[in-house]
């Protein structure tokens, strides 16, 4: 994905408010001015007190500048942040260069603004500012003043020793700024598929509602649409009789307020009366998983391979159809001819078995598929156009299905001209408790 160097987009969740970075500075303002009047006034060492309060001054005046032009909740774009981060950089080389240069073991705080970058920032600016940190320190391990020391005492630190501080400075930097850029990619990607999860799982909601209260409005309207039929059919053929007419007119009034309570719960998805309507066999739930993959050219069977006891019952749960159903179309995908989706259960589990005839699952992704950032695809080139990937679609699928109570195991099973296999499997009271 490529980044806009002034919207950063792919990172706007990740910007920094004005007043995150704000009260970071004022931390640092106030412990570097603490720790430059403890070595001038108790310690006694000899530094140019003026020049280093200078800098510090810089860091407020640029903190009371930033309050003052923009609101604390602002959230500033990439660009702005690098620029701040750039003169934190600057500001705190500027304090070392005054007080001993990488000799000074505050040295190591230079790492503190290219981790902030790694976390928030995109990867090219925090390359840019990580390249801007090593030369600053590379330039300090040459330009410095002496390390402050007792009066009329300076400490001589071997040229190895300052070799060895700028290895540690780079080393830290470039291993922390890369172990926190990883952590905070995961971490952002886990965030979003999430989010995406919870969309999904809100749409697939709100259509089965509205499905259920479809077909209970259809079944309720025929009712009294009949009854008005007929009543309007009969007026049409008696001679005209005003007391008739009247109570004619009275039921196509009842008739019709109760045509407009029905549209009243439909237009509020109030199913509640409509309980019968969202619970139904297992059997019935995989056909309704199934139907929209059949036209694919990809003959999809349901055997039962074993039972015992009664056919499990359920909710109408949304995400155990989408989940499902997410599964069935990689599946058919991948898959040369057949999908055979096998159904089990007894008075324990409800288990369902989905295999292909495809290529199977790469060895190399097969421990980590379910993962939100897993971008590799079962073949170079996928059978049919437009199907989901095992990348955020099998996150999606996994994360509602076990939020249902199942488990997931995905494996080849090689046998029989069988490819990929996936068992979801429910403890029995799980999955029919489960809405």
């Amino acid at each position: 994905m490529e980044y806009d160097l002034g919207t950063g987009m792919g990172y706007g969740n990740r910007r920094l408010r004005l007043s995150t970075i704000t009260n970071t500075r004022w931390l640092a303002t106030f412990g570097q001015l603490a720790a430059v009047t403890f070595v001038a006034i108790v310690l006694q060492f000899q530094l140019p007190m003026i020049a280093c309060v200078f800098l510090i001054a810089l860091a407020a005046i640029l903190n009371l500048a930033l309050t003052r032009l923009f609101p604390a909740n602002k959230r500033l774009r990439p660009v702005g942040v690098f620029a701040v981060l750039v003169f934190d950089v600057a500001q705190l080389t500027g304090l070392l260069a005054l007080t001993g240069g990488l000799t000074n073991p505050f040295c190591i705080l230079l790492v503190v603004p290219v981790i902030i970058s790694a976390t928030t920032l995109p990867p090219r600016f925090t390359a840019i500012l990580a390249a801007v940190t090593i030369a600053f320190a590379t330039a300090l391990a040459f330009v410095h003043l002496p390390l402050p020391w007792y009066p009329g005492t300076e400490l001589q630190i071997p040229l190895v020793f300052v070799a060895g501080m700028w290895v540690a400075v780079v080393s830290a930097l470039v291993f922390t700024a890369f172990y926190v850029y990883r952590v905070a990619e995961e971490a952002r990607r886990l965030a979003d598929a999430l989010a995406a999860t919870e969309l999904v799982l809100q749409r697939e909601q709100h259509i089965s509602a509205l499905d259920g209260m479809a077909a209970a409005a259809a079944h309720e309207l025929g009712t009294p649409l009949a009854t008005i039929s007929l009543v309007a059919k009969e007026m049409g053929r008696e001679p005209f009789d005003l007391e008739n007419l009247r109570e004619d007119i009275a039921l196509l009034r009842t008739q019709a307020d109760r045509c407009r309570e029905i549209l009243r719960r439909l237009s509020t998805l109030g199913a509640g009366d409509e309980e019968h309507l969202s619970r139904m066999a297992l059997r019935t739930m995989i056909e309704e998983v199934v139907a929209p993959h059949r036209e694919f050219g990809i003959e999809i069977t349901t055997p039962i391979e074993s039972k015992a006891g009664t056919e499990p019952v359920c909710r109408r749960n949304p995400g155990i159809i989408y989940g499902l159903g997410n599964l069935v179309e990689n599946a058919v995908d991948f898959a040369k001819e057949v999908v055979e989706i096998r159904l089990s259960w007894d008075e324990q589990t409800v288990r369902v078995r989905i295999l292909d005839d495809g290529p199977g699952f790469p060895p190399e992704v097969l421990d980590n598929i379910g993962e939100p950032d897993l971008r590799l695809s079962r073949v170079p080139n996928r059978p049919r156009n437009g199907g989901g990937g095992l990348g955020l679609g099998i996150f999606i699928a996994k994360t509602l299905l076990e939020r249902s109570g199942a488990k997931i195991r995905f494996s080849n099973a090689f046998s029989g001209g069988k490819g990929a296999e996936v068992v979801v499997e429910w403890p029995r009271s799980s999955m029919q408790d489960s809405a």
